[in-house]
Formats: C-alpha cells, sequence, structure tokens
C-alpha cells in the first residue's frame, strides 16, 4: 500500500494554501501599484485598499510594503524548482537544469506573462530603492537552500555537500543574473533575448563544468 503519511505531513494544510493564496494576490496588486505609481509613493495603506482587506490584516501578513512583493518574486522560483524536481528520470542533469530554467521563464498564459512583467519593473526600481533590493536577495538566498536537495536527487549518488552547496549557489545565481540582466533591457518576453533564453546560456555557462555531474547519467552536455 502506498504510503500516505509522509504526503499527508507534507502537503501544506487548507488554511496554509488559502493564506498563501492571499499573499500571492496581494502582492500582485503591491507589484501593480508599483510599477504604476512607484514604490517610494505608494503606501501599505494604498496596497491594502486595493487589495480589499483592512491594513491591520496586510501587516498581519508583511512586515513592510516591500515585504509584500516577496511572494510574487518567490513563486516563479519555486515553479522552477518544482519544474525540476519532475524532470525526466533518465534526463542528465544539467539538461535537467537548462530545461526547467526554459520551462520557468516561458510565460505560458497571461497571468504569467504579466507577472514577468512586473517582476521586470520591481527589478528596475531596486537601483534606487533598496528595501526592494533586500527582498529580491532575500528569495534568490531561500530559492538556494530549496534547490541543494533537489540537485542532490538529480545528481543520482552520494555527493559531497560541498558540490551540493556549489552546484545550487551556480544554478541560482545564474537565474538571478540571467533576470536581472533582461530586465534592464528593452529585450521581448519571449525568444532571443528574453529571459527564459539568457537563463539557458547563464544555467549551462555556471553549471557545465562542475564535479557534481560527473560519472554515470551526470555528464554536461557538449555544445
Amino acid at each position: 500500500m502506498p504510503d500516505t503519511s509522509r504526503t499527508a505531513a507534507t502537503r501544506p494544510s487548507l488554511t496554509e494554501r488559502r493564506k498563501a493564496a492571499t499573499q500571492l494576490e496581494i502582492a500582485r496588486t503591491a507589484a501593480a501599484l508599483f510599477a504604476e505609481q512607484g514604490a517610494d509613493t505608494t503606501t501599505a495603506e494604498d496596497i491594502a485598499r486595493a487589495s480589499g482587506i483592512a491594513l491591520r490584516t496586510f501587516y498581519r501578513y508583511f512586515r513592510t510594503k516591500e515585504d509584500a512583493v516577496a511572494p510574487l518574486l518567490s513563486s516563479g522560483v519555486r515553479q522552477w524548482i518544482a519544474d525540476l524536481r519532475d524532470s525526466p528520470g533518465d534526463l542528465p542533469a544539467p539538461r535537467a537544469l537548462e530545461r526547467a530554467a526554459l520551462r520557468a521563464l516561458t510565460p505560458d498564459d497571461e497571468a504569467e506573462a504579466q507577472a514577468l512583467h512586473w517582476t521586470r519593473g520591481l527589478i528596475r526600481a531596486m537601483e534606487t530603492h533598496p528595501a526592494l533590493l533586500s527582498v529580491w536577495l532575500r528569495v534568490t538566498h531561500d530559492a538556494e537552500q530549496e534547490l541543494a536537495p533537489v540537485l542532490a536527487a538529480l545528481a543520482g549518488r552520494e555527493a559531497d555537500p560541498l558540490e551540493i552547496r556549489l552546484a545550487s549557489a551556480a544554478a541560482n545565481t545564474a537565474m538571478r543574473v540571467a533576470v536581472e540582466v533582461w530586465a534592464t533591457t528593452d529585450a521581448p518576453d519571449h525568444g532571443p533575448g528574453g529571459p527564459a533564453e539568457l537563463a539557458a546560456r547563464c544555467v549551462h555557462g555556471l553549471t557545465a563544468g562542475l564535479r557534481l555531474w560527473d560519472g554515470p547519467g551526470g555528464e554536461a552536455p557538449a555544445r
């Protein structure tokens, strides 16, 4: 019989899922307001009012107005890691990384395209708004921690913790740099110069030579 205890223990409760959905909706509202009127002039009260919640409720979820965009930024990161975790078992780890990078930064619908547009605006605003930059760096740091066990599983063998840590840092940095570089240009959301293409290039460039990929099934792809 399947072991359901592990699934029950790891699956978020209904309350947790509802809370996460509410936080993401507030994050989208905050990102839209930051894009429309600027991060400096947007207040937590503006975000709460536009979200249809009380200011007290807003502060129950977030400490600052800048913290409100964290769920939007982290949702894309979580999708990337989920795609990586679900990679085909016969796909070498470097290929799996590139595949997940392409999938994560290629919008499938209007909502994902809008989220990417907002992310671009937030990254541009970070240059003059250090509090937003702090949120972005925290999100990417957390992603590196979540990435490590996924890469360890993809490696398919007992790996040196140092190699896992290095691989996580390299892959995470590749994604962050790709998105940041794309955001500072006028390149399109799709195709040449788009975030997906840049991410695949960066992931290959920063992870292809890692020792973690040595051995059966882990060979880095030739170019």
